[in-house]
């Protein structure tokens, strides 16, 4: 039986399906293509294009092959363009799930991973951010993941109210997720850090600082950045527990502890790639939190999960990825 990975021709997605195949575990394909590339998606794995809210596409690839349990990445991900968007984000993020999680109960397909994401919390007041602090959405994207984490917390209550067979799902609260795991994959959002510098150097122009004026030492937004490859390591580890019955928490931050600049990150990008970078400084985007680094020991613990790769790493395979995108005539934003 395969797992079902929506949004699984994305940046993240992809690298979950070659995770899973390398470690022996079938995965099907279900995404609208429409921030995904078809050729993200491995050779040999089935790719369903269609609409998570399309209650039709979604029957169509439950009833293609037996499923075993679904990885929910497929979504609105962009906080800031949120803000403007409110509507667009929820109808994607929250009524998406409704019917993605109807079709589960349909199919009974009772094994769900959750893409969630740190922006739930807001600005938390607190150094490192566990599972437990506070959640104070800052953008109807991080409402919209919170909403997400909601509906599977009350599917699964009614089941076990009513003496049904359990819906076992978990949320990976994802922090910064960049670099790369295979050199044809890269990041394509033109609106995350890393992409957005690269993409500059490539064109001969400075790269964009949104804001100097957050309460940080340097001025600029601190991340927890985790490689990519780090993050899809977590789901087969979510994946292989949940289908084997052993216990989970419903929420795991992942991240690595670490909190780094915008600046520092400019830095590091200028050093691995040999690039003098001299950033354009533009006015903070709306819904961007000052800080956010979490505590990955849940994770550690139930998961066996530990985030491996530092941030050379992440920076040089990013370049490298996208330098092999541009040889190509890939390395495009959207």
């Amino acid at each position: 039986m395969a797992w079902l990975v929506t949004g699984g021709a994305g940046y993240i997605g992809s690298h979950v399906v070659r995770a899973f195949r390398a470690n022996n575990m079938e995965a099907i394909v279900f995404d609208d293509l429409s921030t995904g590339r078809k050729e993200f998606v491995p050779d040999g794995v089935p790719l369903v294009q269609g609409s998570i809210t399309s209650s039709v596409d979604l029957a169509r690839v439950f009833e293609a092959a037996p499923i075993e349990g679904v990885v929910h990445l497929a979504g609105f991900k962009y906080a800031g363009v949120s803000v403007q968007t409110p509507l667009a984000c929820y109808s994607i993020n929250v009524e998406g799930m409704r019917l993605l999680l109807e079709a589960c109960v349909r199919h009974q397909v009772m094994n769900f991973v959750f893409s969630s994401s740190a922006a739930v919390f807001g600005t938390p007041d607190v150094e490192l951010v566990d599972e437990d602090t506070p959640k104070a959405p800052q953008s109807p994207y991080g409402e919209s993941k919170l909403i997400g984490e909601w509906l599977c917390r009350d599917l699964a209550r009614s089941r076990e109210v009513a003496g049904l067979t359990p819906f076992n799902w978990t949320a990976l609260r994802y922090f910064n997720v960049v670099g790369s795991g295979a050199r044809e994959v890269f990041d394509v959002s033109p609106h995350n850090l890393f992409p957005l510098v690269l993409d500059a150097i490539s064109n001969g122009l400075p790269p964009k600082i949104f804001g100097t004026d957050y309460p940080t030492p340097d001025g600029t937004c601190v991340r927890d950045y985790i490689h990519v490859g780090d993050v899809a390591a977590a789901h087969v580890a979510a994946a292989r527990k949940l289908a084997a019955g052993a216990p989970l928490s419903n929420y795991y931050n992942l991240g690595r502890g670490e909190g780094l600049s915008v600046r520092q990150i400019m830095d590091a990008v200028a050093e691995v790639t040999g690039v003098a970078l001299v950033p354009e400084i533009a006015p903070r985007r709306p819904g961007d939190p000052a800080r956010i680094v979490t505590s990955a020991a849940r994770a550690n613990a139930d998961l066996e999960w530990f985030a491996h790769q530092d941030l050379e790493s992440m920076v040089d395979s990013a370049w490298s990825a996208w330098r092999y995108a541009a040889s190509v005539g890939a390395a495009r934003l959207g």
